[in-house]
């Protein structure tokens, strides 16, 4: 029986709506190539809905509001979604494998962590409690002052594909536990699962216009988000074009933005380390999510002693990996999310061996697979730091390489990118991994492994890459403003001018 995705509709102030012009989105199944449902696509009209919806969400009831209502109140709403998504686990991981292309294992794997970051927002509501009123100590006796956190008001949350529920719960879940109203705009690639959010917050009655969840185009919906003047900020997780687009936007009504963007991330193998370890920490730091990670140590630099020794152990281990449709048991790769991300990533490789690289595997279509977006995990050798392949993000299963003889070096080749997200470093010797950890030019760092991550740490880039930090408190933080409070406590006048009474 073919896969069909059930018909959602756009979710604005606690209900399921068409959008205003009728418009839906064909769902892609990349594995098979075959239709398999439709979102609607929201255009600037349900953008001004969504917006409003969301301002009386913070003005409604007489300052019984969410923005005004306690953090512990706002943690049971995150609980409760939390433990409606840990319910669902199997037929969400499903749904996510089927639309974006990820192996299932890998999903469920995200839907857990939703439900985690969910769990981990909702302490964090609590103890915003305990910071009110947040005393600052002054140098003078007759003031005292105290910090008001709160929430920022109404954002526009702007999500990618490669992880569609995981992102946007990186961005709703500090969102809510703040106090905003959001309005998520996930990828039109990708969008079923979060549409399934939005039942899920039915389901646990979050107060109407809290979350509002609008599928479509970036051009159509994305931008009258963006720079809507109502709207008080804008979170955006994607590509380095679209970024500048939305730093634009939000520029024209000056209102703050965290972006997280592109990267082009090094793994450095140094000569110390056990072979086989690091062929699986390299091969997951590149091809988990089939390669579509932003964070992707994807740029291998590789000690020159050992890398014979280590290609030839790592394409070994990439033989073994299991490439089918995401549904199988055992998958460990699967197609990419689209036909267009999958010409892309095929142009780079073509571009790579055209400027003189090497493809030392992969870089083809699997034989056993006629249809769907696949594509072999590709290592390409050869490169000089000129070449595309080299400088450019490619969203996709394709390793590059190049060796070095010292530490220095190594940092160098390294740095040497316009991004700086992530990083990796492999080696026995500690101390040396402390030294690159300090001289690397990354938001994020990985010591003897790659991508493992933690709602708990801050998680952002440098460069084009991006600014701003989500996850952890620094996620909470990106949604509050700070209010300083100053009173003047002393019976004694101020005394700076003269009063008249003394004339």
């Amino acid at each position: 029986m073919a896969i069909r995705i059930p018909p959602r509709q756009l979710f604005i102030d606690g209900e399921w709506r068409e959008p205003v012009k009728k418009h839906r989105i064909p769902i892609i199944n990349p594995s098979t190539e075959e239709i398999i449902g439709n979102i609607p696509a929201a255009t600037a009209e349900d953008v001004e809905l969504a917006v409003s919806a969301a301002r009386r969400a913070l003005s409604r009831n007489k300052g019984r509001d969410w923005a005004s209502a306690t953090g512990a109140h706002r943690a049971k709403y995150l609980r409760a979604i939390a433990a409606k998504v840990t319910e669902r686990k199997a037929e969400l991981a499903k749904l996510e494998a089927i639309d974006c292309g990820k192996p299932l294992d890998e999903a469920a794997w995200d839907i857990d962590d939703v439900a985690g970051c969910f769990e981990y927002y909702a302490d964090l509501a609590e103890a915003l409690d305990a910071k009110q009123k947040s005393p600052v100590s002054l140098p003078m006796e007759a003031f005292k002052c105290h910090v008001l956190r709160e929430p920022i008001g109404v954002v526009g949350l702007i999500t990618p594909w490669n992880y569609p529920l995981l992102m946007a719960t990186w961005k709703v879940a500090p969102a809510l536990a703040a106090g905003c109203a959001a309005i998520l705009k996930p990828s039109e690639l990708a969008s079923v699962t979060c549409l399934e959010l939005a039942e899920v917050c039915k389901e646990v009655g979050l107060p109407p216009g809290v979350l509002n969840i609008l599928t479509g185009y970036g051009v159509e919906a994305g931008a009258p988000l963006a720079c809507h003047p109502d709207v008080d900020k804008v979170a955006f997780t994607g590509s380095s074009a679209t970024g500048r687009k939305i730093m634009t936007a939000a520029a024209s009504v000056i209102k703050p933005v965290t972006l997280e963007l592109g990267g082009k991330s090094p793994i450095i193998l140094f000569e110390d380390f056990d072979l086989d370890k690091a062929a699986e920490w390299t091969i997951f730091g590149c091809f988990w999510t089939n390669g579509q990670i932003c964070s992707a140590t994807s740029r291998l630099i590789v000690h020159e002693s050992i890398a014979a020794e280590f290609l030839d152990r790592l394409v070994k281990w990439i033989k073994n990996i299991k490439i089918s449709d995401p549904l199988e048991e055992g998958c460990r790769l699967g197609p990419v999310v689209s036909e267009g991300q999958y010409e892309k990533v095929m142009q780079f490789i073509t571009t790579a061996k055209n400027e003189g690289a090497t493809i030392l595997c992969g870089g083809v279509r699997p034989q056993h697979l006629k249809k769907g977006f696949f594509i072999e995990p590709t290592v390409i050798t050869d490169v000089t730091t000129s070449m595309q392949i080299w400088r450019e993000e490619v969203f996709g299963p394709v390793l590059c390489v190049k060796t070095f003889s010292t530490e220095d070096e190594a940092i160098e080749l390294a740095n040497d990118t316009q991004y700086g997200l992530g990083a990796a470093v492999i080696s026995k010797d500690l101390e040396r991994c402390e030294r690159v950890t300090k001289a690397l030019q990354a938001g994020i760092v990985w010591v003897n492994c790659s991508q493992p991550c933690f709602c708990q740490a801050p998680w952002g880039g440098n460069k084009r890459s991006g600014f701003g930090r989500e996850l952890g408190e620094w996620g909470l933080e990106n949604y509050l403003s700070l209010k300083q409070v100053t009173q003047y406590i002393s019976d004694e006048p101020w005394g700076w001018y003269q009063s008249p009474s003394k004339l």
